[in-house]
């Protein structure tokens, strides 16, 4: 798999290089007055193209080995790698035709994330069969079309959860690494070599595009990329509980509990606020860490003092992603202290929120 991981960065890595030279003319048209803008330049938005590449690149090359003995032991066939692009293409397609347009509304963005759940329920057998909740596991056995829904909703949400954390250079590519290697690692314990190499591939592919895009901030994912990760990485997880038991629901709401919260909390403060929760502001968390704990950085240039300050805001969002990485990957099976880590991120989230936001986050905590 190591080859295939390769791959899929060197494809990745070479599609950014050449968005980076030839691709700047679509950023012109991303508002400078935008509320999530914190940027200086017309900077390519099109590196979810490039990841894309590198994970296509990677698959077909996995499914192509599965023909002549599979000499990657990927256990992918062509069938399922054409059906798994297939999920993926209304989503992505959609993401990157905003990023290059900015003419696409959300709630066409949502319809075709929507569209990518409803195939992958079709082509993949997709269903959620258990969350461990007893009242919903009961209408889950009664109901078969409610798993179906809750695939639907997952796959729905996720790219969305992903493209509200895409604030910052690395931000959300290095959550999706970190997120598919423990998916991976799972995978391994329990046997499943094809759900490992395909999230390998993605994470490979991420890899790939972070080498521009951190620390220097050449290329972007931009909706393309953050709706890939997200419907990847929906899709792996649910088929990860869906073909084995003993591998507890809880284990991927661990893992993605950080967009998934941030998506919850911006609905909550926005509807509290008599807001619109489609309407873009500057108050989701990485924002304010930004703002109010990363310090000013002193330079005469106020393109590079942007970037430094970008740069130094991810660090801190990785540091809490793995509070909740590291846990899930020691309690896959448990699901009762998945559920107990959910619910001190949850409050721990709270609680940092409205510290920051009051300015009571400790002096030694500034950087």
């Amino acid at each position: 798999m190591i080859a295939l991981v390769c791959l899929s960065a060197v494809v990745s890595l070479l599609l950014a290089l050449v968005f980076i030279r030839h691709g700047k003319s679509h950023a012109k048209r991303y508002a400078a007055d935008m509320p999530q803008r914190f940027h200086a330049g017309d900077i390519p938005r099109i590196g979810g193209l490039a990841v894309l590449g590198g994970f296509a690149a990677a698959l077909v090359v996995a499914a192509i080995g599965g023909l002549i003995g599979d000499p990657f032991n990927a256990r992918i066939t062509l069938k399922e790698a054409a059906c798994l692009l297939i999920v993926i293409i209304p989503a992505a397609a959609g993401g990157i035709y905003e990023d290059v347009t900015q003419r696409l509304g959300v709630r066409h963005r949502l319809l075709l994330t929507a569209l990518s759940g409803v195939l992958a329920c079709w082509l993949l057998g997709l269903r959620v069969v258990s969350v461990d909740i007893p009242v919903l596991d009961t209408w889950l056995a009664a109901w078969g079309a409610l798993g179906v829904v809750f695939v639907i909703v997952a796959i729905c949400g996720l790219p969305h959860a992903f493209n509200l954390i895409d604030g910052y250079n690395g931000l959300a590519g290095t959550v999706a690494i970190l997120v598919c290697l423990a998916i991976a690692h799972v995978a391994l314990q329990i046997g499943d070599r094809q759900l490992a190499a395909l999230v390998l591939c993605l994470s490979g592919a991420t890899s790939g595009f972070l080498l521009w895009n951190y620390p220097r901030g050449l290329i972007f994912a931009g909706d393309g990329g953050a709706y890939l990760w997200g419907v990847v990485i929906a899709v792996a997880s649910i088929l990860l509980v869906q073909r084995h038991p003993q591998v507890s629901p809880w284990f991927p709401m661990l893992l993605l509990i950080y967009p998934v919260w941030e998506v919850v909390f911006s609905i909550y403060r926005k509807l509290a606020r008599g807001q619109s929760p489609s309407m873009a502001d500057a108050l989701h968390f990485h924002q304010l860490i930004y703002r109010r704990i990363v310090r000013e950085v002193f330079h005469d240039d106020e393109t590079r003092r942007m970037l430094m300050r970008n740069n130094r805001t991810s660090p801190y969002l990785w540091g809490f992603t793995l509070l909740t990485v590291i846990p899930a990957v020691l309690f896959w099976q448990n699901s009762l202290m998945l559920k107990v880590f959910c619910a001190l991120f949850v409050v721990s989230y709270i609680y940092a929120y409205v510290s920051i936001v009051r300015f009571k986050v400790p002096r030694w905590f500034r950087k």
